[in-house]
């Protein structure tokens, strides 16, 4: 997958080099001669597609519990609202959350980061927002931090993802404004803020503060925008240059032309979609029309998404919201780096990291067509 040519920029009987744990070239075999790239080391992929590594742009996977109660539920027609505003959903895995050890939260985070990689990611997005306290919140990201071997992790700070049920409102967004982003931005301890902009959560006037103390701070930000209702969400996130927003499903236009023109990525998320058993499309006419880049992410958490396949986020994305081939490996692959702010990931290139994902597929399409099937030969990680 060459950046540079049209689409995928699918190239036929080609080569990767790399030095250094970066590519140095990726192109067709045959134009490598005319480099001055001296092979010491070859591998015959024995013509096997390489892809780049994959990217999964959204997950929340450092938690405790489960709710496989409320899937119950909602099977019997509650709704995802109802669960909330009864003390379910997002409270009820932060109640689990705080009640674990640091170990404990690694450990359950280890084994559903391994099956990503083993369906060839290379790069992660973890979120926290299941502690919703000072002291909770740095612990989640302490987790997060120390996922990162074998695999990049962008880690990001989700501290408005729900009201705590032990103070007031007001006080809680002083609180991430005010102590938790100055503390986080000063330690290193995410890479960006994020927040969940919605009737059940956080106000646009509430999320206009915490973005405004994120970017006082140097820390990009990030938006679950409109998946409910049009808060006008994607628009907000626009105009505090956002690299991306996601979810979208009640997004309308002016929010569209409005990520499009801060090069704000649009982040899908099938799993989402499908557990809530949503209705809405996001719109993808429109993100289309307006040249918004698409990707395409598992949205891995407790509730909403428990979804641990990207490959499979990639089918849903197809079959739900007519993504075509091409969009939705893009979508997990440079859309899904894009929407972390990277452009040395999810691409081949030189300069780009030597992330690949080599599969016995004989086209593309099978990454998307096939489901329950993992057909990753081989995953390259190079820590540089």
């Amino acid at each position: 997958m060459d950046p540079a040519l049209p689409g995928l920029g699918l190239v036929d009987r080609g080569m990767v080099a790399e030095t250094g744990g970066r590519i140095v070239y990726a192109g067709p075999e045959c134009d490598i001669a005319a480099t001055e790239i001296v092979a010491t080391e070859t591998v015959d992929c024995e013509n096997r597609w390489i892809s780049p590594g994959l990217v999964d742009c959204h997950t929340h996977l450092v938690f405790a519990g489960d709710r496989a109660g409320e899937f119950e539920a909602r099977l019997d027609g509650v709704s995802y609202e109802e669960i909330a505003r009864a003390g379910g959903g997002i409270a009820a895995t932060v109640n689990a959350t705080r009640a674990a050890s640091e170990a404990e939260l690694t450990q359950g985070a280890r084994a559903r980061l391994q099956a990503l990689l083993d369906e060839g990611v290379t790069t992660v997005e973890v979120k926290s927002g299941y502690g919703l306290s000072a002291a909770a919140e740095y612990k989640l990201l302490r987790v997060i931090r120390g996922l990162g071997r074998g695999v990049d992790i962008a880690c990001t700070f989700l501290g408005a993802h729900a009201l705590p049920p032990d103070i007031r409102r007001e006080d809680y967004v002083a609180l991430l404004c005010e102590e938790m982003i100055p503390r986080i931005a000063a330690e290193g301890l995410a890479d960006a803020v994020d927040g969940f902009c919605e009737g059940i959560a956080f106000s646009p006037e509430e999320i206009e503060k915490v973005f405004t103390a994120a970017r006082a701070h140097g820390l990009r930000v990030k938006l679950h925008a409109d998946q409910l209702s049009n808060l006008h969400g994607a628009a907000l996130a626009a105009r505090f240059g956002a690299l991306s927003a996601d979810h979208l499903e009640y997004t309308d236009e002016d929010g569209v032309r409005a990520m499009a023109a801060a090069g704000t990525v649009a982040v899908l998320l099938p799993g989402a979609f499908y557990t809530l058993r949503e209705t809405k499309q996001p719109p993808v006419a429109a993100l289309r029309a307006h040249g918004v880049n698409i990707a395409v992410s598992t949205d891995l958490n407790p509730g909403t998404s428990p979804l641990n396949s990207l490959l499979l986020a990639a089918n849903m994305a197809a079959t739900q919201f007519r993504l075509t081939v091409t969009e939705c490996l893009l979508g997990i692959t440079r859309n899904a780096a894009l929407a972390l702010g990277r452009t040395d990931t999810g691409v081949l290139r030189a300069g780009a990291k030597c992330h690949l994902a080599i599969w016995n597929i004989e086209r593309p399409a099978e990454l998307v067509y096939q489901i329950g099937c993992n057909p990753l030969h081989q995953r390259i990680w190079s820590a540089v």
